[in-house]
């Protein structure tokens, strides 16, 4: 059975926060809710969960937003993905991308595309991708200000 992927709003931002507090542990709850609620959310973040129990964390989340760039036209771009460890090896984040996927073609995208860390602990993560088709289309170069 397919877990029920469904939208959280502004309202329930803090369902979202622990999964998000896995990928971001820089951010204490309180700090990850206003950042989501004030700065991304105005700029198109939109944020999907499955949320096993009313009232409890999400067991798994992701956030994106829709771009539009001369690379891919207009694309669902996933910013964060994450699962809680105690939900992992459910198929939970790979239910996700095949939401984000017909969710793109339902606002009628050209492209689905995220970025992923490096590292070996993301290993599990870049074997998921690559097994949904996801293929490395660049290098993504930052350069930190401060």
């Amino acid at each position: 059975m397919r877990p029920t992927i469904v939208e959280i709003p502004e309202q329930n931002t803090a369902v979202a926060v622990p999964a998000l507090q896995v990928l971001w542990p820089k951010y204490d709850a309180a700090e990850m809710g206003r950042i989501i609620d004030t700065m991304l959310r105005p700029n198109g973040y939109r944020l999907v969960g499955i949320v096993p129990k009313e009232g409890e964390p999400a067991a798994c989340v992701m956030g994106f937003r829709l771009q539009h760039s001369l690379w891919l036209g207009k694309s669902l771009y996933i910013v964060d993905i994450a699962t809680l460890p105690d939900w992992r090896g459910r198929g939970y984040a790979s239910h996700m991308l095949d939401w984000a996927a017909k969710e793109a073609e339902r606002l009628d995208c050209n492209a689905l595309h995220l970025d992923s860390g490096v590292g070996p602990d993301r290993s599990d993560a870049h074997r998921l991708y690559m097994a949904k088709r996801y293929r490395i289309g660049c290098h993504h170069f930052v350069r930190k200000l401060g």
